[in-house]
C-alpha cells in the first residue's frame, strides 16, 4: 500500500486543499473538519486503496483506514493538507472548528469522551486486577490474609480511591483549566480528613460546622459526578480570575483564589448535589435493569449501534464509572459488548456471500476488528453501506443484550468489549455464551435479510 499516494489522492476528492480546514486521527480514523462538504467525492474516497468506509459526523468527515494504516496516511496527508505534521490528537484550532459544527448533545458527549479515554487504561488495569483477585478467592488460590493478596488488592482498588484525582487532571485539561489544580481539587475530594466511603457500608461521618451550614465528612473516592462539576465550576473561577488579576501577581493569586474557592463551594454546595445527582442516576438505571430486565438488554442491545451513529455512546464512559464505584460492576459495558460482536457477525455474514472483491477485502479486517471491539471499520465500511447486514447486527446484539441481562453478565471496567472483555467480566461463562448468541443470531438475521450486492469491481 503506498500510503503517500494515498494521501495524495485524498486531496483533490476532498475539495482541495482550501477546503480542508484542519484534521487529526484517532485509532482507526482520519477525522477532518471540511469548509464545503458538498465538494467531497465520497464515492471515490470510499474506492481509494486501504479505505474501508466514510462519513459524516458531529461535525466531522471521517475516514476509515483502520489501526496502523490510519498514522502512516496522516504522516503524508497532513504536510499536503497544510495541517502540520505533528497533530495527533483533537487539540487547538482542529477542536474549536469541529465543536462550531456539533450540536451540543454530540459536543456534550466528546467533551466526557476526551475526559475519560485517557483514563480507561487505569480503570482497566485495576478491572483486571478485580478479576484475578475473584479467582485466586473463588479457587482459594491464595489465602485472603497473605502479604501477596492484601497487595493486590491494594493495586486493584488505588484508581477508584483515587478516580477524582485522575478526573480532576483530564477534566480541567478538557474545560481549558490548569490540569495539576483539577488534580488538587481531587485530592482534596478524597482527602484523608474526609471519611472514605470505598467498601464502607455502615460507617457514618462526622458533620461539622461551616458557620451554620453542616459539612457532612464523608470522601467522595470512587464518585464521578461531583468532581466533574467541581472542575467545571473551577475552570469558570480560573478564566475569570486570568482576566481581572494583575499579570504581575497572576502566578500567585489566580492558583491560591482558584483552590479557595473551589474547595468551599466543593464540599459546600457542589459535592453533596453531585452525589444526590450520582445516586439518582444509578438508581433509575438500577430500577430500570431489575424491572425490565431482558427486555432492557433487548433494547439496548438492538439500538446501541445506532447510538454509536450519532456519537453520543462516548458519554457513557461517566454512567459506566459511576456504576463500577457505586454497585460494584458494570452491567451497561456486557450489553455494548454484544452490540459489537453482533456487528463483526454481520460483517462475516456479508464476507460469506458478497461476490464484490472490495467489499470481501474490506469484510475480514473489519470483522476482526468488531470482535476486538472498534466497530466503526464494519458499521460504516459494510454493515451500514449496505443497510441490512445493519439491521441483521441489530438483531444479534438485542439478543446477545438480553441474555447477558438475564444472566446478570457484569464487567469490573469500562472501555474494553468484545473478545478483550473476557479479561474483565466476572462471569466469563456466560459472557461467552452471550458472545455465540449474539454471533450466530446476527450472522443468522444477516443471511435471511438478504441485501442488494454491489456489481464486482
Amino acid at each position: 500500500m503506498d500510503h503517500k499516494k494515498i494521501a495524495e489522492d485524498l486531496i483533490p476528492l476532498l475539495g482541495g486543499e482550501d477546503n480542508i480546514i484542519s484534521g487529526s486521527h484517532c485509532a482507526t480514523r482520519l477525522r477532518l473538519v471540511i469548509d464545503d462538504e458538498s465538494k467531497i467525492d465520497k464515492g471515490a474516497v470510499e474506492e481509494l486503496d486501504g479505505v474501508k468506509g466514510a462519513f459524516s459526523s458531529s461535525g466531522q468527515f471521517q475516514i476509515i483506514f483502520g489501526t496502523g494504516t490510519v498514522n502512516k496516511v496522516f504522516s503524508h496527508f497532513a504536510p499536503l493538507a497544510g495541517l502540520g505534521s505533528g497533530e495527533k490528537e483533537d487539540s487547538g484550532s482542529h477542536k474549536e472548528a469541529a465543536n462550531k459544527k456539533m450540536n451540543p448533545i454530540a459536543r456534550f458527549a466528546r467533551t466526557l469522551s476526551n475526559i475519560f479515554v485517557p483514563i480507561i487504561p487505569a480503570i482497566v488495569a485495576s478491572g483486571m486486577l478485580m478479576g484475578l483477585l475473584g479467582l485466586m478467592s473463588t479457587y482459594n488460590w491464595v489465602d485472603e490474609d497473605t502479604a501477596l493478596f492484601i497487595m493486590l488488592d491494594m493495586f486493584s482498588s488505588a484508581a477508584f480511591i483515587i478516580l477524582p484525582i485522575l478526573i480532576g487532571f483530564s477534566a480541567a485539561k478538557e474545560f481549558g483549566a490548569t490540569p495539576y489544580l483539577g488534580a488538587v481539587i481531587g485530592g482534596i475530594m478524597t482527602h484523608p480528613e474526609l471519611l472514605n466511603p470505598w467498601g464502607l457500608s455502615d460507617a457514618q461521618p462526622e458533620t461539622m460546622d461551616f458557620f451554620g451550614i453542616g459539612v457532612e465528612m464523608l470522601g467522595y473516592q470512587g464518585t464521578v459526578i461531583p468532581v466533574l462539576l467541581a472542575i467545571y465550576v473551577m475552570a469558570k473561577i480560573e478564566k475569570v480570575l486570568r482576566r481581572i488579576v494583575p499579570n504581575v501577581v497572576d502566578l500567585l493569586l489566580t492558583p491560591f483564589l482558584t483552590v479557595i474557592l473551589t474547595g468551599f463551594f466543593t464540599l459546600l454546595f457542589i459535592g453533596p448535589l453531585g452525589r444526590i445527582l450520582g445516586d439518582a442516576i444509578t438508581g433509575a438505571l438500577g430500577f430500570l435493569y431489575e424491572t425490565a430486565g431482558p427486555v432492557a438488554g433487548l433494547i439496548f442491545g438492538g439500538l446501541y449501534s445506532t447510538i454509536v451513529l450519532t456519537g453520543v455512546h462516548h458519554s457513557f464512559h461517566a454512567i459506566e464509572a459511576e456504576l463500577l464505584t457505586q454497585i460494584g460492576g458494570n452491567y451497561l459495558l456486557p450489553i455494548w459488548a454484544m452490540a459489537n460482536v453482533a456487528q463483526g457477525g454481520a460483517t462475516l455474514a456479508v464476507f460469506f456471500k458478497t461476490k464484490n472483491k472490495k467489499t470481501k477485502e474490506v469484510a475480514v479486517p473489519a470483522a476482526v476488528s468488531a470482535f476486538l471491539g472498534v466497530t466503526e471499520p464494519a458499521i460504516f465500511g459494510v454493515n451500514l453501506k449496505h443497510r441490512r447486514p445493519f439491521i441483521g447486527a441489530a438483531i444479534g446484539g438485542a439478543l446477545g443484550g438480553a441474555y447477558v441481562v438475564f444472566t446478570q453478565v457484569m464487567a469490573n471496567g469500562i472501555g474494553l468489549t468484545g473478545l478483550p472483555m473476557f479479561a474483565i467480566a466476572q462471569d466469563p461463562i456466560n459472557y461467552g455464551i452471550g458472545v455465540i448468541v449474539a454471533l450466530i443470531g446476527a450472522i443468522i438475521a444477516t443471511l435471511l435479510l438478504g441485501w442488494d450486492d454491489e456489481p464486482n469491481k
